[in-house]
């Protein structure tokens, strides 16, 4: 550190006007009324397709307000829309992460303010002599850098948005996952139910028939094997339905299960969605594309600015005056800057190049999966939904079918008890697989959209075949 001290002929006239300046651009900066949310709110909303207010905690005075809101969609059966809405305005975990936009927002405000100025003072007192020194010390290397940090700042604050916005696309995905696979799973455990009916009914009837002789014991252990089968079916049913109504209720934020939920799954669609040049849209709307786009260009204006201060990091100028005893008062300047005699800068600048390296490529290999998510999303869709509807219109009608007929011979003498039960079990089988099929088309649905819209399909996968 090198010091140039006291040059006499600074005027006060001067030293204002710097000050004024210095003033000026300290106050530049300031924190938003909403904290980023307002813009947080407006990025999820585009992509949910439903309105998203997005709040912290109870400081908004807000929370009266939201939580009427969470009670009267409560009020009623739950639908999947209904349910990212309760997601959004209730959940704990995305109120911590939307409270890290804060911290984010506090350094774009530092980065656009100069640092405090310095004081300095010391006396020196000897041989009936006193010397006093004074001075106050700016930043001038952070003054002509202050532009530069304000934007880059302000594009971590950009790409903090749009992390915040991604989670809450995210939290909306889960929710309707969840909402679907717990309707599923109550839909299930109460078909369940009525099987458990049937077969412990079959069973009853096997163990009369073969007291009077009519049945076989092969065939009567095959009925009791099956009721035994339904039974387990049944507690297994009900387990899963608690536990995807907790995974629900986990994510809606609730400390309780007070919601009702449809007794089954929404009809599938007259026809599936047909999305043109899904790839490039997904490019254009995803926000962890966007995100790894702002955080490129975050870190390429850092690189600039490591190789701008390359050479002098350390750069302060400002006012002295000095007083001895018996002489008049002596005013001046003093300028101090760091020296590159041991440090030339090198090692941060190729710091920052390989950084910036880093950025670019994680860049582009976010876009390739984004582009491979959506066609693997939507390969996915397509096909949950020609099978839902081929269990809809093909595999439950025949089965259906099948029992009439079976059922009419049966009354006509035609056909035996134990074909009877038999098609009664395939019947079983075709609508638990309708079920999951319905169960499987809407999940698809909904990582579709988050292929397209948010932060890509995730690692949740669909969970199928229970």
């Amino acid at each position: 550190m090198t010091r140039f001290p006291l040059r006499p002929g600074v005027s006060m006239l001067g030293r204002a006007a710097a000050g004024l300046s210095v003033a000026l651009l300290a106050g530049c900066a300031s924190l938003s009324p909403d904290g980023g949310l307002d813009e947080v709110s407006r990025l999820t909303s585009e992509r949910i397709g439903q309105p998203a207010s997005l709040r912290k905690d109870a400081a908004d005075g807000k929370t009266a307000e939201a939580d009427a809101q969470v009670r009267a969609l409560l009020a009623q059966p739950l639908s999947a829309d209904a349910a990212v809405r309760v997601a959004l305005l209730n959940s704990p975990a995305l109120k911590s992460s939307l409270a890290a936009l804060g911290v984010s927002e506090a350094e774009m405000v530092q980065a656009g303010r100069m640092r405090n100025p310095s004081l300095s003072f010391g006396r020196i007192h000897g041989g009936g002599e006193s010397e006093i020194d004074r001075g106050v010390m700016f930043d001038l290397a952070g003054l002509l850098t202050l532009p530069m940090r304000s934007r880059i700042e302000r594009g971590r604050f950009e790409q903090a948005k749009l992390a915040a916005a991604a989670q809450a696309v995210q939290l909306a995905a889960e929710t309707r996952r969840a909402y679907f696979m717990a309707v599923a799973a109550v839909q299930s455990a109460r078909f369940a139910e009525q099987v458990r009916g049937a077969a412990e009914a079959s069973a009853e009837l096997a163990e009369r028939m073969s007291k009077v002789g009519n049945w076989s014991k092969l065939d009567q252990a095959r009925e009791r094997a099956f009721y035994a089968d339904a039974v387990t079916q049944l507690a297994r049913a009900r387990h899963e339905a608690v536990a995807c109504r907790e995974q629900l209720v986990r994510l809606l934020g609730l400390r309780e299960q007070g919601f009702s939920l449809p007794e089954r799954l929404p009809d599938l669609p007259a026809a599936p969605r047909e999305i043109n040049q899904a790839e490039a849209q997904a490019l254009e709307q995803r926000l962890d594309v966007l995100a790894a786009r702002r955080d490129t260009e975050a870190t390429a204006s850092a690189l600039g600015l490591n190789r701008t201060t390359r050479f002098i990091n350390v750069l302060d100028a400002g006012y002295v005056n000095k007083s001895s005893s018996g002489k008049p008062r002596e005013n001046g300047y003093e300028v101090s800057l760091e020296l590159p005699l041991f440090d030339w800068g090198g090692a941060r600048v190729a710091r920052a190049e390989a950084l910036y390296m880093q950025s670019l490529h994680r860049t582009a290999d976010v876009a390739l999966r984004a582009r491979s998510e959506v066609r693997e999303a939507y390969s996915g869709y397509r096909s949950a939904y020609d099978i839902a509807r081929h269990y809809r219109d093909e595999v439950v009608p025949l089965r259906r079918k099948i029992s009439d007929e079976v059922l009419l011979r049966y009354n006509g003498m035609l056909a035996s008890v134990f074909e009877l039960l038999a098609d009664s079990r395939e019947q079983l089988a075709s609508v638990n697989g309708a079920i999951e099929s319905q169960r499987d088309f809407w999940i698809a649905e909904t990582r579709l959209q988050s292929a397209v819209n948010g932060s890509g399909a995730g690692n949740n996968e669909a969970r199928t075949n229970q």
